[in-house]
Order: structure tokens, then sequence, then C-alpha cells
């Protein structure tokens, strides 16, 4: 009996606020350097330093945001901006959908939370830790979206007020940090999951699948595809074997 309550506490704290915010420690590096590079951005194509925190405060994107201060430095409209940011952010469909099942046992407004603050980053931490469970607890998730979400607008904002600077932040190669940040995260995956060929041939796939229709249509479309197709593939190999 005692060893049953020592692995229910262990449980409990592995599900905890704190966990998540522990959990998210290793993508904080990557948040603050593109967060930091989104605000430099920001700042060099004229906004100003509360349109730049409102941007990560309301949108809380960081692809749509670099795409919103060049559109906003090439003067776009304001209706070709929002269309390009619906479709670049149309993966976030993807990655609701695929953590969906993972919070059944939530009320639906706490599952919007949890939705409203996904993100590319901390789907990766969580579906990496899908691995070994088959529920996510509701106050992990938050601790992990809330850290993230709060480091991401501090790094925005001292990239605003800073960015007269800095005018060149590939010369610090802080373009290359969300890069690094999924790799790594890519990697735990795979390790964790020990279904490497299986994982090689589905990310196989998705590059092959992704240079096809790069060539036939726009690099968002192409990545939505391959994502879908080659999660298919993964879902056809799972089930032959």
């Amino acid at each position: 009996m005692q060893q049953e309550n020592v692995h229910l506490r262990m449980d409990s704290n592995e599900e905890s606020f704190l966990q998540g915010v522990k959990d998210c420690v290793p993508t904080l590096l990557g948040y603050l350097s593109i967060g930091f590079a989104a605000g430099v951005v920001g700042h060099t194509s004229g906004l100003s330093v509360l349109e730049v925190t409102l941007m990560s405060v309301l949108i809380y994107a960081g692809s749509a945001q670099f795409i919103i201060a060049g559109m906003v430095a090439a003067q776009g409209s304001i209706a070709a901006i929002i269309f390009t940011v619906f479709i670049v952010n149309l993966r976030h469909l993807l990655l609701s959908a695929a953590l969906s099942p993972y919070f059944r046992h939530l009320t639906a407004f706490k599952t919007v939370i949890i939705g409203s603050l996904l993100t590319d980053e901390t789907f990766g931490v969580a579906i990496n830790k899908t691995s070994n469970t088959r529920a996510l607890s509701g106050s992990w998730m938050n601790g992990l979206n809330v850290t993230a979400y709060l480091n991401w607008i501090l790094a925005t904002m001292a990239g605003a007020f800073l960015g007269q600077w800095i005018t060149n932040p590939e010369k610090f190669g802080l373009d290359f940090a969300l890069s690094a940040m999924f790799i790594g995260l890519l990697v735990l995956q795979l390790i964790g999951r020990k279904k490497l060929a299986r994982d090689l041939i589905v990310i196989l796939c998705a590059v092959l699948i992704v240079v096809g229709f790069s060539t036939v249509t726009s690099g968002s479309v192409a990545i939505i595809i391959a994502t879908v197709s080659a999660a298919t593939i993964g879902v056809l190999i799972e089930r032959w074997k």
C-alpha cells in the first residue's frame, strides 16, 4: 500500500503545473532567441514597442508576427495581412487535432484555454510526453503553455526595445534558433519512441511530399499536405505491422 501511495504521488508530481513549467525550460532559449528577433524585426518595420507587445499578447505566433512586420514594412493591405496569417497558421488545426484525444477528460472550457496557447514548441514537448501516457494533465499543459507564453512576450518586448541597436538579427544566428530547437525536440521524440525505422520512413515521405508540392503550390500548403499524408502513411505502416 505504501509503495502504491508513493507511485501515486510521483504520478501527481509528473502531471503538476510546476512540472509543466520545468518541462518548458529546454525550449526557452529558442523562444528567447526567436522572440527577440521578432521584436527587432517588428521595431525595424516601424512598429512601436507597445504594438509589438500587443501582437505577442493577442496573436502569439512567431511566424505570423514576422509576416505582419514584413507586410507592414512593405505597406501591405490589412486584408492581405489577415489572409496570409490565416493560411500560415492553418497548421494549428493539425496540432490541436493531434492533441485533442489526450484531453477528452477535460471540460470544453479547459480545452479552449489549452488550445488558445498551444504553439509549435509546446506541441512538440507535449507530443513527446504522449509516448509514455494515454492522457495529459490539464495542469501540466497549462504550466507548459503559460511559461512559453510569458517568455515569448518578454522576449519580443526586449527585442522591440533594443531593436534600435540591432539592425541585422541574422548576423547573430537568431534566425536558426527555432529550427535548432525543433531538431532537438524531434531527436528526443525519436529516441523515446524507439521506432526508428518507421519514423525515418515517415520523415522521408514528408520531405519528398513537401519538395514535390512546393513546386505547384505555396510552402505553407505543401507543409499541411505533407503533414497529413506522412501521418497517414505512418498509421498505415503501424496497422500493417
